[in-house]
């Protein structure tokens, strides 16, 4: 088996400079600007025969409260909490706080000043029109060495930003003791590694459940 250091050494890239890492950043933006509007028109096109199951959590503290607590009763032994930039951000914070006001960690989607490095991967979400890259800062990475890391997020569905988390845990040296979850959808619903609250229904055109 090879040891983290070996996986360390085939998967390390060529260091960017900082100035490189925003540009890319910027690149990106503009992007995501072209693709959402594309997809606003997707949209707006087929609207009428597609419908789309939404679960937000911004906004509304009661109920991130309420899925903070009951994931952290079935939470197992850990370190520290991780989750990615954005939806997952209010859920890992209020674990953070009803744990005892605990320090967690953030997957962003890009680098940002006060960061003394990073590490990068990349990853494509099912809530993202495009491939983009999530960025550990390397500050973060010295303390989740061989530590417990639990990997926390409001909703699964494909499992790639989980899965880049994952690996950002992995180059930093941590060991991913678990990965929770709100809600469940589609394939996610029958991951013997993922803990979660509740399943999230996939829809047909005329808005009944899928079988």
């Amino acid at each position: 088996m090879a040891t983290m250091l070996e996986r360390n050494k085939k998967t390390k890239a060529p260091q960017k400079t900082r100035a490189e890492h925003y540009e890319d950043a910027l690149y990106r933006e503009v992007w995501e600007e072209v693709n959402n509007e594309k997809t606003m028109q997707f949209i707006k096109k087929y609207s009428k025969h597609i419908m789309i199951a939404a679960f937000v959590i911004f906004g509304d503290p009661e109920l991130t409260t309420a899925c903070a607590d009951a994931l952290l009763k079935k939470a197992p032994e850990y370190d520290y909490l991780i989750s990615a930039e954005a939806k997952g951000i209010p859920l890992v914070h209020e674990m953070a706080r009803i744990a005892g006001n605990q320090k967690y960690f953030l997957a962003r989607k890009a680098p940002k000043l006060y960061m003394s490095g990073v590490f990068e991967v990349n990853v494509r979400s099912i809530t993202t029109a495009r491939e983009q890259k999530l960025y550990l800062d390397t500050a973060d990475a010295e303390l989740m060495k061989g530590k417990r890391i639990l990997i926390v997020d409001d909703v699964i569905s494909t499992g790639e930003s989980l899965a880049a988390i994952e690996h950002l845990v992995e180059l930093a040296g941590g060991n991913v003791c678990g990965k929770m979850t709100i809600l469940a959808e589609g394939d996610a619903q029958e991951r013997e590694d993922l803990i979660y609250l509740e399943k999230l229904p996939l829809f047909n055109a005329d808005g009944t459940v899928k079988a």
